[in-house]
């Protein structure tokens, strides 16, 4: 199939894509690497009057690592990250999580900010920002401001972007010593949406835990942070009891919604099972680490 018919715009500036999003309004949808939208568009389930691209714009193509912040541009690829070293030596979950994200044709066109502002509920790069404490740049009209990925979806593949907002990048905090990452995806086949995805940081003091952050990615409708889990596990040595009641506490704190890909329970099995995977991991990492 083919999209339905559309006018296409290639600003210079944010200040010219602002403008033209403005101009046109609803009927406008933001072109930030195309690998879901265009196929949105061939089978016609989204008919945008207009695409605004911004791949001309040389500001949100860059990233930069400086110290243990990453901030990453709108429309920077996924392969880019991917291949930079500095950053994936540095960070287990996303080199993990980078390679199970699509096929590598996908990863050299898809940009980290497009997947961001598309709020799958099942991509990882939302996941990924919730465990790394990250912040969303986002940029309107009425000037700039940072969302904490915590509270970007709002809904299935809805987020709290205004029709009128472009997502400008996005800012990580990465790991230091005594903090270890890790990521576990299950889908169909490799490179596939996941089924269940899980992003898990674990910092420690010693052999105990002194924080963790657990997100969930194809859990709910938006993805997650199993916030009680990451209670429980604090101040433990992560014991077989220990890890048991977290696992079954992040599992509980899911909301699957029964597909083609599995059951309710089916998907909670997977949640628990993969919170096991990564937290030990991420925990055995940061031990190491140290």
């Amino acid at each position: 199939m083919v999209p339905a018919p559309f006018s296409y715009f290639a600003p210079d500036s944010l200040e010219e894509a602002l403008s033209l999003l403005g101009e046109h309004g609803d009927s406008a949808k933001i072109l930030a690497g195309g690998q879901s939208l265009l196929p949105l568009m061939a089978f016609r389930l989204v008919r945008p009057a207009v695409l605004v691209d911004l791949g001309r714009i040389e500001a949100l193509g860059r990233h930069e690592l400086a110290g243990d912040r990453l901030t990453i541009g709108a429309m920077v690829t996924h392969r880019t990250i991917e291949l930079d070293h500095r950053i994936t030596s540095r960070c287990d979950m996303l080199r993990e999580a980078l390679d199970v994200l699509g096929h590598v044709a996908i990863r050299n066109v898809g940009t980290v900010g497009g997947s961001l502002a598309h709020a799958d509920p099942a991509a990882e790069w939302l996941a990924v920002a919730l465990a790394m404490d990250g912040r969303i740049m986002v940029t309107g009209p009425r000037g700039s401001r940072d969302v904490a990925a915590d509270g970007f979806a709002t809904g299935w593949m809805t987020s709290c972007l205004a029709p009128d907002e472009i997502v400008t990048g996005v800012r990580l905090n990465m790991p230091g010593t005594g903090t270890g990452t890790a990521f576990e995806e299950v889908a169909r086949r490799h490179g596939d949406f996941a089924v269940v995805g899980v992003a898990a940081r674990v910092s420690v003091a010693g052999e105990a835990i002194a924080g963790a952050r657990i997100a969930l990615a194809g859990a709910s409708s938006t993805p997650i942070r199993a916030h009680r889990a990451e209670a429980l596990l604090a101040g433990t040595a992560l014991s077989g009891p220990d890890l048991d009641a977290a696992c079954e506490a992040a599992a509980s704190e899911t909301e699957p919604v029964a597909d083609l890909h599995g059951s309710v329970e089916y998907k909670q099995h997977l949640a628990l099972a993969l919170v096991r995977r990564a937290v030990r991991r991420a925990y055995n990492r940061a031990v190491a680490s140290q």
